[in-house]
């Protein structure tokens, strides 16, 4: 009796666990950021061959270095490194999600907390 009344428990509390997921997801479906206004002069600062790959990630709005190297033509671990570059400089941000890494532009929110990859102290 005793270990079918702690199954129970489990099965209910994955279950709220699942609900919950489900409303969080809910919530995030329907989310569109607006686009980046990112002033010419200092997307003119990045290197060419950075610049190309932060355009295909901006273009795109979020993707990993395969997704990006088929954009651009380019080996998939020489933009695996450049999308590194670029999170180190504060242009991009990191998410993994298993195995992949996916790569996405800083959104306006975020920006009050990094200058051009410094971190502020608040």
């Amino acid at each position: 009796m005793v270990r079918r009344s702690i199954f129970d428990q489990i099965f209910k509390e994955m279950r709220r666990i699942r609900y919950r997921l489900d409303d969080i997801e809910r919530s995030f479906s329907g989310w569109n950021p607006l686009p980046l206004e990112i002033p010419k002069s200092e997307l003119l600062s990045l290197p060419d061959h950075i610049r190309k790959t932060y355009m295909t990630v901006a273009s795109r709005g979020e993707c990993n270095a395969t997704e990006v190297s088929n954009a651009t033509g380019r080996c998939r671990a020489l933009e695996s490194s450049y999308l590194n570059q670029l999170a180190r400089m504060g242009w991009l941000m990191k998410r993994r999600d298993s195995k992949a890494i996916h790569f996405r532009p800083i959104s306006p929110t975020h920006t009050d907390c990094y200058i051009k990859g410094a971190k502020l102290e608040r």
